[in-house]
């Protein structure tokens, strides 16, 4: 269900869903007020809902939408301003599956074609999560932007059987920086997390790289300085790195660190997506290793694509370890399933049992 009160943006999106296989447009609607009407009648597997729109809004619309619809994927669809990425936050705490930020213009093909791509990934992966039958219930979830449970933890669905996958022993090394990379749904888990880590952070740089566009990541910082009442930012060029922060790589740049001297720095990097994505995961994982060896600690948490299986292999055969979410309580299993699949993994918990696996491990506990 595609909803916006611009007809060309309706039309873009429509096209695009009806050119995929496994898609169709279940309806087409100019108003939140039209949505909540049609959704019980139309019942779609996820609607794509613009924020700013007439008679009722997108954040007015999307509590009354899932009170009809529980299970209903809502992705929020936004301009790439500061109210809207706060407003998307806020619909994130309200049970938005996700978010997507439109481009300001349509007739720019690279950013079409990054809109297009981001979108129908986000609809297929989401949706085809919804649409697996059985269900069971899931474990309780940290409260993450001040709402509990965690947004779109709804009951949990039953996760794929897998064959029994390699796990590794945990370094011998002590942990010296805990390295954090996250996407689809990432805002909500990382909010849990380090609501619960202060012991680490008290003590050790925690880096993270977080899929997500400018201005999104500058709300992100401010929401996770709140959330575990430490220091948090977007990594500045050149800055040194220091035990009792949280730095997050910046919407549109590559986070890497780097050594000055005897110094420990963030390093930023314009150069080309990775992984589809910048920035990504892989460059900050890879890059630590020239600093910290094997003392790297590294959590890849729920989110699309495999960003992060391919750094996290370079950080274990340099000696490092691998924590990554596990399948029922990822709002999408694709980065810490492929972690997983890899063999890299030391550990694969539910997203509330890694802060206490984390303080522990930081403390000297080794297995």
């Amino acid at each position: 269900m595609v909803v916006d009160d611009s007809v060309v943006i309706r039309g873009l999106i429509s096209r695009w869903i009806e050119a995929e296989p496994d898609m169709v447009v279940a309806a087409s609607l100019r108003t939140g007020l039209d949505a909540v009407n049609q959704v019980e009648r139309v019942n779609p597997d996820v609607a794509v809902l613009d924020i700013e729109m007439p008679d009722l809004d997108g954040i007015a619309a999307l509590p009354q939408l899932l009170a009809k619809k529980r299970n209903l994927v809502i992705i929020m669809a936004s301009t790439l301003t500061r109210r809207n990425a706060e407003i998307s936050f806020k619909a994130l705490s309200l049970g938005a599956s996700d978010y997507i930020p439109k481009p300001e213009s349509t007739r720019e093909p690279a950013a079409a074609e990054t809109f297009r791509h981001d979108l129908i990934q986000k609809i297929r992966h989401l949706g085809a999560k919804v649409r697996r039958p059985v269900t069971v219930a899931s474990p309780p979830l940290a409260p993450a932007l001040g709402r509990e449970p965690l947004p779109g933890a709804r009951p949990a669905l039953a996760p794929v059987a897998h064959p029994q996958l390699l796990r590794r022993a945990f370094s011998t090394h002590p942990p010296r920086a805990l390295l954090i990379g996250a996407s689809t749904g990432g805002p909500q888990a990382l909010m849990a997390l380090v609501s619960e880590i202060g012991p680490v952070i008290d003590r050790f740089p925690v880096l993270i790289t977080q899929h997500m566009p400018p201005t999104f990541t500058t709300i992100l910082a401010e929401h996770l300085a709140r959330a575990s009442h430490r220091p948090a930012h977007e990594g500045i060029d050149g800055e040194i790195i220091k035990p009792g922060r949280i730095y997050l790589a910046p919407g549109g740049r590559h986070m890497r660190v780097a050594r000055k001297g005897t110094d420990t720095t963030i390093a930023l990097d314009d150069g080309p997506p990775v992984n589809f994505c910048k920035p990504a995961v892989d460059p900050l994982f890879t890059s630590a290793i020239d600093v910290w060896q094997g003392g790297i600690l590294a959590v890849v948490l729920t989110g699309m694509g495999s960003d992060g299986m391919r750094g996290g292999k370079e950080i274990v055969a340099a000696g490092g370890s691998v924590i990554a979410q596990d399948e029922a309580t990822s709002i999408v299993w694709g980065m810490p399933g492929a972690a997983t699949h890899a063999g890299i993994c030391a550990a694969v918990l539910p997203l509330g049992q890694i802060a206490p696996k984390l303080v522990a491990l930081f403390s000297g506990v080794r297995s």
